[in-house]
């Protein structure tokens, strides 16, 4: 492809290289390095001038500096004369703070985008966002893509009972996420329904729906601490569920939640990765990935392209 430059910040070079691979490219020369004061400092090391510019960077790690980087690549991009600078961000970074859920809360996910767009990007590729109505906090396109079709080929190339099985959402949240992937699956769906007593603390559980004799595939599109999933997990267990997964897009795991995984029911957690995993899959077996970097290849390519990205919905090729 002509015209097109590739590169990877330092939260993810893993994916950021597979998704070069894919694409048949070379990843773009970019240094990234912190002054004494913890400044951060990233220096483009070739002509962008005229090219259609993809950034690759999720957001984990140290999010606040991954966040920070992807800002500055941006912006050094755009004043080097880039035709195009597009923000590839497996992970949305502060997802989960959409909404006005209290007084005087801040509404950051709008923060973030008012952030990426006064930098200069023209557009914005991201997978399973925490609430859609993120992209309405965007002035320019957004593409916020599905790890379903990944999702779909795991389950019936490893769950070899899963026709009998039963999908679950562990909160109403995420419900339409759970009923779209029981529906291409033809099986049942239920729903467990949470009431917290704080942020990372859940207090009781209801499951609607059954699980008898069935295997239950616990469908979200985060985990952090994992409690409400482990919680999830036994409440499932105790209804009669023959075996339960879990399988997640975004695997942050934070905090207690490897431990968490370690002790809970889990024949397995599987998470895509966008965030790295090699590190977390040492300290648990339980935890497996599923590799979408085709996924945001094949995003960059028809982009590039001027194609449809929502084809890619159902029928990425894996």
């Amino acid at each position: 492809m002509a015209n097109i430059k590739i590169f990877g910040g330092s939260s993810h070079q893993d994916l950021s290289q597979k998704i070069a691979d894919h694409l048949g490219l070379e990843l773009g020369k970019v240094v990234t390095k912190k002054f004494s004061n913890q400044e951060t400092c990233v220096e483009i090391g070739e002509s962008v001038r005229g090219e259609d510019v993809y950034i690759v960077q999720s957001g984990c790690g140290e999010i606040n500096d991954s966040l920070m980087e992807l800002l500055i690549m941006i912006d050094a991009c755009k004043i080097a004369s880039a035709s195009r600078v597009t923000a590839v961000i497996p992970c949305f970074p502060y997802a989960r703070q959409d909404k006005k859920d209290k007084s005087r809360a801040p509404i950051s996910a709008k923060l973030v985008a008012n952030m990426l767009s006064v930098a200069g990007a023209d557009h914005i590729i991201t997978m399973d966002l925490h609430a859609s109505q993120i992209q309405g906090f965007f002035d320019i396109p957004v593409d916020n893509l599905y790890a379903e079709p990944a999702v779909l080929k795991w389950i019936r190339e490893t769950i070899s009972e899963w026709r009998n099985c039963t999908v679950v959402s562990p909160d109403a949240g995420g419900a339409k996420r759970a009923t779209s992937i029981a529906h291409r699956l033809h099986v049942a769906f239920a729903l467990i329904h949470k009431e917290r007593k704080k942020a990372n603390e859940v207090d009781r559980m209801v499951l609607v729906g059954d699980v008898k004799d069935r295997v239950a595939i616990l469908v979200d599109d985060m985990a952090d601490t994992c409690g409400t999933i482990c919680h999830a997990a036994d409440k499932l267990l105790s209804a009669g569920a023959a075996r339960v997964y879990a399988i997640l897009t975004h695997g942050i795991f934070s905090g207690p939640a490897l431990a968490c995984i370690n002790s809970a029911c889990f024949e397995a957690v599987v998470v895509t990765n966008t965030i790295p995993q090699e590190d977390k899959m040492k300290h648990c077996s339980k935890i497996q990935a599923i590799d979408i970097s085709m996924i945001l290849a094949e995003a960059i390519k028809r982009t590039h392209n001027g194609e449809s990205v929502s084809y890619l919905f159902s029928h990425v090729p894996l």
